[in-house]
């Protein structure tokens, strides 16, 4: 199975969770607004489900995606640290500019 990193990183899957985000979507939906075929944005779905990003609910004869936030709630945690990290370097180079600028 595809990293996490690896499943996000395709701009087409990122679109996709954007579109989720607000709400489930049923397939049609999806190619429609992504202008992509049926198939291409199956295999999309098919990766982010096996990533445990999204998941299916049948209704007839439609499949409904929807996001599914926990992993990308463990990736955030994940993350936490190195934002920290980023943040004190910004904060740092705020420091140095706004002294710079006293001069």
């Amino acid at each position: 199975m595809a990293s996490m990193f690896e499943v996000l990183a395709e701009p087409r899957r990122r679109e996709i969770l954007d579109l989720l985000r607000g709400r489930e979507r049923p397939v049609g939906d999806l190619v429609d607004r992504l202008s992509l075929t049926q198939p291409a944005v199956s295999k999309h779905l098919k990766v982010l489900r096996e990533a445990g990003l999204v998941e299916v609910r049948q209704d007839a004869q439609r499949r409904w995606y929807r996001l599914r936030v926990q992993p990308l709630v463990e990736l955030d945690e994940w993350l936490a640290p190195y934002r920290r990290m980023w943040e004190a370097g910004f904060d740092a180079l705020e420091r140095h500019l706004d002294s710079e600028g006293d001069d």
